[in-house]
């Protein structure tokens, strides 16, 4: 397996998805905009992509960061725009995030809805929105729907969390 993986995750606004994976370690890049990917999938959604080192973070843990920081499982009438979905670039990736996320289903109480896909497009976010949050922190919506978010992977994730970059959440 190759060090520097690549992954997609769709769920709630790109903005709140890219900053939690902006603060993780182990991940160098992500891109924020909007995947497509085949069938009933093939419509774009709000997306990141995430460029990591698996050497430094697993797949596992971020899924399960993934599945804790949206509402991956709640069938809300946005699923159209925000897709809960995991996005493969590698078909032999498809049956590992499958089986993360059937392992993970015993931590939370409602079915998890969050789908597997190919990625098979994207389209990047237009540069003032790309790193809201970084540029924005103090923005109600970033304390509003961002923060507690951050404060979760603050709690529950503090060995892959970047905490230096969390010092003005309280």
């Amino acid at each position: 397996m190759k060090p520097i993986q690549k992954i997609g995750f769709g769920g709630g606004c790109h903005w709140c998805t890219e900053a939690v994976f902006q603060m993780l370690k182990g991940v160098s890049v992500v891109e924020q905009g909007w995947i497509a990917s085949e069938g009933e999938a093939q419509e774009f959604s709000e997306a990141v992509i995430v460029t990591y080192n698996a050497e430094e973070i697993s797949l596992e843990i971020l899924i399960e960061i993934h599945l804790y920081t949206h509402k991956s499982t709640s069938q809300h009438s946005m699923r159209e725009k925000y897709r809960s979905a995991v996005y493969y670039f590698n078909a032999e990736d498809s049956e590992p995030i499958k089986e993360t996320i059937r392992s993970l289903q015993s931590k939370f109480n409602n079915e998890i809805i969050t789908q597997t896909l190919a990625f098979k497009n994207f389209k990047a976010s237009h540069e003032a929105i790309k790193n809201y949050y970084l540029k924005n922190p103090q923005k109600p919506f970033c304390e509003t729907y961002i923060n507690p978010k951050l404060k979760l992977l603050i709690q529950q994730f503090t060995s892959v969390t970047i905490i230096e970059a969390l010092t003005h959440i309280k």
